[in-house]
């Protein structure tokens, strides 16, 4: 029976977890495709994640894997995507039997929502952080861009972001964090750091600043974000990565796919 014909069970995972906006997500697309699914959410932290998948009978179809867990996932993978791979990080495990097919929809969903916000061929963009989400931004800058600069803690953090800039032929370098205000001046500024995180950045914004681009979608605005908007600049928020990757991940767990505009639409609900 194929998997969008009988009700199975799906997952968002990571710690914390609590102010995840994928259950509400992921059943929005259940109720407007007519799935009697369920969807979760579930506390978990990187030591954890194995055993629990390893738990998880027939019932199980997939998990959204969120931080700090999407290197472990990568891992854990028996069918990795070429993404994936690239990336070392997966926000997406599809099961079935023994297989465990792990994504990365994080590409795709910032592609989709850099479209949306106007961008297309730009001369570079800057990225702040190191972690997974940053190297799955390098990916996805690549499509509108040669050069990509990284703001990191130290270079050594920064090394599998600039590795994959390398393989994908992206020109750019790493800059320290406390020198990031040249680095603010590109055309896009993609943010991938956990809220708080670019609090101290927030004097070196530019007088003109272009767009931001923060992951984060809870607290918000960021001060970063609160400060680039007071300058004039335009601001997205994560909430504009979060539907579109998740409209992937439901394709990719379905098999059907559901239009972002319901995604939208759920988080406006009472």
């Amino acid at each position: 029976m194929p998997p969008a014909a009988c009700g199975r069970r799906c997952a968002v995972v990571g710690s914390p977890i609590a102010h995840s906006l994928s259950p509400t997500l992921h059943r929005a697309a259940y109720r407007h495709l007519g799935l009697h699914w369920s969807y979760q959410a579930v506390e978990l932290t990187g030591p954890l994640l194995g055993p629990f998948v390893d738990g998880l009978d027939e019932s199980w179809r997939g998990l959204s894997v969120t931080m700090p867990l999407k290197e472990e996932a990568a891992r854990l993978a028996t069918h990795p995507s070429d993404l994936v791979v690239a990336t070392g990080a997966a926000n997406t495990l599809v099961l079935e039997g023994n297989r465990r097919d792990a994504y990365n929809t994080d590409v795709a969903g910032l592609r989709a929502c850099l479209r949306a916000a106007g961008v297309a061929q730009i001369s570079h963009a800057t990225v702040l952080g190191s972690g997974s989400t940053a190297v799955s931004a390098v990916a996805a800058l690549a499509a509108f861009t040669s050069r990509v600069d990284v703001v990191a803690r130290s270079p050594e953090r920064a090394r599998r972001a600039l590795d994959l800039a390398a393989t994908l032929d992206l020109r750019g370098g790493v800059t320290a964090w406390d020198s990031a205000g040249p680095a603010l001046r590109a055309p896009l500024v993609v943010s991938t750091t956990p809220a708080g995180a670019t609090d101290s950045l927030v004097p070196l914004v530019p007088p003109t600043p272009a767009l931001l681009v923060d992951v984060v979608y809870d607290p918000w605005p960021t001060a970063l974000a609160g400060a680039w908007a007071r300058a004039g600049g335009t601001v997205r928020s994560g909430l504009d990565l979060l539907v579109n990757q998740a409209a992937e991940q439901v394709r990719l767990m379905t098999g059907r796919d559901v239009p972002v505009a319901v995604l939208r639409s759920a988080l406006s609900a009472p």
